[in-house]
């Protein structure tokens, strides 16, 4: 597998990042199995898929919290998660904040930006 297929297949998480993209899909789209998909992607970008995935949907959700007057809630919706409850827990624990913390503060944080290879 070449470095302008995990790109492209980086491109294309990206790219559906509000629809829950699945490891399936993404070998769909590749063309490999899922297990070749998954191994490849960790080797090069240094994390499995579904981190990846968690990763850039919470920082995501964290710039819209500083730069739209959206809901918490329908920040949590966009970026997949079942509710507030489960958005709240993934943000604090990926960022030791609440998202409304997070809001009301701007505390700097480590927020992973779109890797490319």
């Amino acid at each position: 597998m070449s470095i302008q297929t995990i790109n492209s297949m980086i491109t294309w998480v990206e790219s559906n990042i509000t629809e829950n993209p699945t490891l399936i899909d993404m070998s769909n789209f590749a063309g490999y199995s899922s297990y070749y998909c998954s191994s490849r992607f960790h080797d090069e970008v240094g994390m499995s898929f579904k981190t990846y995935v968690k990763k850039r949907k919470l920082s995501l959700a964290a710039h819209d919290l500083l730069s739209t007057h959206s809901r918490i809630i329908d920040i949590a919706f966009k970026y997949g998660f079942s509710s507030n409850e489960a958005f709240t827990r993934a943000f604090k624990l990926e960022y030791s904040y609440t998202p409304s913390t997070y809001r009301k503060n701007k505390p700097q944080i480590s927020q992973l930006n779109r890797i490319t290879i």
